[in-house]
């Protein structure tokens, strides 16, 4: 069985799913692929798993990078699971590009290329966002691309980071 749990963020409600242990999903309320991988029967609940969310939310939303990671269960495919895998590493306040992921998974694989789009694909349906961060994946030259929860969000949560227009084309 799923959970569900509610946080009020600066930039709107937030809702996070748990299967009990680890962190499942974490959407901006109403954005693309909102809630699509947890169960429909999902219920609220008390747990401690969104305790540790939401404390890592308040650091976050203070402007300070937590020094923690929730516990997480990505239920999805080896490639989505590998880009996903490489958001987790982009520091914050730094950006990387989807292009630069498609690099990093190729030398990993021993092959000439992957495809940006691809990486673009599985970046777009990241069910963690913000603790895997794929609001710090942009375009080529460092422009602004889409973002499940609206372009406005990408914007306030890099600009939250300290990431300037200096930084990225568009900010």
């Amino acid at each position: 069985m799923d959970f569900v749990h509610h946080y009020q963020s600066p930039l709107g409600g937030i809702t996070i799913a748990s299967d009990g242990e680890a962190l499942i999903g974490l959407w901006f309320d109403g954005q693309r692929y909102f809630a699509d991988t947890v169960d429909k029967n999902a219920r609220e609940k008390s747990l401690p798993i969104f305790e540790l969310a939401d404390k890592w939310l308040d650091i976050y939303f203070s402007g300070v990078a937590p020094d923690f990671t929730p516990p997480l269960k990505m239920n999805t495919t080896s490639f989505r699971k590998t880009v996903w895998e490489i958001m987790l590493s982009i520091p914050f306040g730094k950006t990387m590009t989807y292009g630069e992921i498609a690099q990093k998974i190729a030398m990993q694989r021993g092959m000439k290329r992957i495809s940006a789009r691809a990486v673009g694909g599985a970046v777009g349906h990241n069910p963690i966002s913000l603790i895997i961060p794929c609001h710090r994946v942009v375009g080529a030259n460092g422009n602004l691309t889409g973002y499940a929860a609206g372009l406005n969000k990408k914007i306030k949560l890099l600009k939250l980071e300290g990431i300037s227009k200096r930084f990225v084309p568009g900010l």
